[in-house]
This record gives C-alpha cells, structure tokens and sequence, in this order.
C-alpha cells in the first residue's frame, strides 16, 4: 500500500515538500523532524525568541545546515547562515515592533498582494496559515481552537495573540510532535475542513510504545539477572544492543496505526454503526 506522508514517514519521501512548522532545530522533536527528509522545504517556522523565513529554500543546502544547527548546542533560529536563506527571507525576533514582509514571503504564505509588513503575532498567524503540505508543530502550546472556541477557553493565554481556527489552516497534513498543539473542537473542526491529522496521542504514540518496550524488557532482563542466567555487570550493555531493534519495531507499529487509521477515514461513514457498536461494547465490557 502506498504510503501517505501523513505519517511523517518522512525518511521514505522522494518529492519535494513545503512544511511551515512550531520549534526550533535545537529542540528533540522540532530537530528530529526535519531531518527525515533531505527534501523538506521548511519555508517560515517560529519559537519563542525568533521567525524564520525561507520562501524558496534549497533543499539539500537547508538540511544540512538544520543539521548543523541540531548538532550545535542550545543554537537558535539567528544561528542559521543567513546567506543560505533565499532571497526575501530572513531571521527576525518576535520582539520587533513590526517585520517587513518581501513578495517572496507573500506568496510562499499566500497573504494578500497588498501586504508589506506584519506585526510578530500576525506574521505568526500567517505562518500557521499557510497554504503548505504540512504544518508541523514540534512547540509546546495551544495553537489552534475551533471557530466555535474562545481563547479564554482554551487556557493558554500566552499564545491568544497568534491562535488561528481550525476551518482556516490551509495546511494538507497537521503533524504534532508535541501534546495539545490543537483543542480536540479544533482538530475536528480542520478535519471536515479536509485536512489529514490525528489527535496528537497518535501522533505521540512513539514515546509510549518506547516506554511499554522498555519496561517489558527490564522485567525480563532483571529476572534473567534474579536466576543467575545474566550477572549484573552484563546487564546495561545487553539493554544498550536492543536500541535499534526496538526503534525499528516502534516505528514499525506507528506506520501500521497510521495506515489503519488512514483506511478507516475513508470508510468511516459507510462503517460508522459498526464503530459506535464496538465503542458501545467497549465502555460496557472493556476495563
């Protein structure tokens, strides 16, 4: 079956991609996703202390310094090497009053022909806004409600000024590296819109299917060590060999969850009696 990138399977992918995205390259979650591809187009992504704008990124050129910057400690966004951004682009801080805004960063986020410059929060929003083919949110916040929502509702005030409703994203897959990225009304909300996503306990699912293997094999491997079949010097070396089996298996199970869920989208209408039944069953029968 062919796979859709809503995976973040990104490692597999051949054609090039735009993706505007929450985070910085210094970040576990931010950093790791953008570098499975070599042909990731990161265009516009922000954090807490800069914007980083890259209407019309060299692919190969722009991963290799997002590595560089990934293994560079504690770096941030005005680390990058400004003469690898393309023409109009550029790293401004969020504390700016305001930040011009070049016809190059006007069309690849797809604002109004008038527009030459936007305060931070609503460059931000644009960033968000963005017609790309993903929005990946590797940040820790709240940034998309339903329409139906308040901010107040929300509790996350410190992001009320950039927060953006979910029947508005233009984005074609939403990928959460980080948990609450969207209220639930909004995920719900961008999807009848057409966008593809998944709640962000699926798309975080890795981290506990780590952790379900990791306290699976310590109870094995300390009953080894309790029946003298392993001596305890043996121990953390023989846990440390598994690393890459059980990062194959994690992604393994996560890419089958994804193809799964993705079959279900389709026929969830035609097989939505049968849904509500097993869920019916589920919270009658299930402990």
């Amino acid at each position: 079956m062919k796979r859709h990138f809503s995976e973040l399977d990104l490692d597999t992918q051949t054609q090039p991609f735009t993706v505007v995205g929450v985070g910085d390259m210094s970040g576990d979650v931010f950093g790791n996703g953008m570098l499975l591809s070599r042909h990731i187009r990161l265009v516009a992504a922000f954090d807490h202390r800069h914007i980083f704008l890259d209407p019309n990124p060299d692919e190969e050129a722009s991963f290799v310094e997002r590595q560089r910057l990934f293994e560079l400690p504690r770096s941030s966004w005005d680390d990058y090497d400004k003469s690898l951004i393309s023409e109009g682009g550029g790293v401004f801080p969020r504390q700016a009053k305001s930040i011009p805004v070049s016809p190059q960063v006007r069309a690849a986020l797809g604002l109004p022909a008038e527009t030459t410059e936007l305060s931070p929060p609503e460059l931000l929003r644009a960033i968000l806004l963005a017609p790309a083919d993903l929005l990946y949110n590797g940040g820790i916040g709240t940034y998309v409600k339903a329409s139906t929502e308040s901010n107040a509702s929300v509790g996350d005030k410190a992001n009320d000024a950039i927060r953006v409703d979910g029947r508005d994203l233009r984005v074609k897959v939403v990928g959460e590296g980080g948990n609450l990225g969207m209220t639930q009304r909004g995920r719900i909300e961008a999807a009848l819109q057409g966008v593809i996503l998944n709640t962000d306990a699926i798309d975080n699912s890795a981290g506990v299917d780590c952790s379900d293997h990791e306290v699976n094999i310590k109870i094995f491997v300390d009953r080894m060590v309790a029946a003298g079949k392993l001596s305890p010097e043996e121990r953390p070396g023989f846990l440390a060999s598994m690393t890459d089996e059980v990062a194959r298996l994690v992604l393994e199970d996560n890419i089958d969850q994804n193809i799964l869920l993705l079959n279900d989208r389709t026929k969830v209408a035609e097989w939505s009696p049968s849904y509500e039944r097993l869920m019916d069953w589920l919270e009658k029968s299930a402990d």
